[in-house]
């Protein structure tokens, strides 16, 4: 059963992932990104696999070391806990890359790729999702700027 649940902890977010990176300027795929539910089935997989292993979990975030961490990933239902815990978080780290990418509009060729590298190693496409964001804020901050210099408005936006 755990081995099952490790697995339907992925393929349930698999389908935002997809929606999000294939189909990314579809009405659907942004309001279904745009929901924190999308992580609820993973969640009741987590629960499902950490309420067995509960003294184990409870004792590593409590208290935690590396040993507790250890003995808590050795088990089968606790290092599928984890795995779910980080798919769910994965996740919304990822809707919100798709958002803020919307937002400051990065190419969908862009952000496909940059998404794959967040499902599979997360802190590394956050990392570059945050510099790609600083310098993508940095340049509508110049073109608004600009543009108030263009229209004839000081820095305090008063009119023509």
């Amino acid at each position: 059963m755990t081995g099952f649940l490790f697995e339907l902890s992925f393929l349930l977010a698999a389908p935002v992932w997809l929606l999000m990176i294939f189909a990314p300027a579809w009405g659907p795929t942004a309001r279904i990104a745009g929901s924190p539910l999308t992580v609820l089935p993973v969640l009741f997989v987590y629960v499902a696999l950490a309420v067995p292993v509960f003294p184990e979990l409870w004792t590593a975030v409590s208290s935690p070391d590396l040993g507790s961490f250890r003995e808590l990933t050795a088990l089968p239902d606790g290092a599928g806990a984890v795995w779910a815990q980080v798919i769910a978080w994965d996740l919304l780290i990822g809707q919100w890359m798709y958002w803020e990418g919307r937002r400051l509009e990065v190419s969908a060729l862009l952000m496909g790729p940059l998404l794959v590298l967040t499902i599979l190693l997360s802190p590394f496409g956050l990392l570059v999702f945050l510099g790609l964001r600083a310098v993508r804020a940095r340049q509508a901050g110049t073109r608004s700027l600009s543009g108030r210099a263009r229209c004839g408005r000081g820095r305090r936006g008063r009119g023509p």
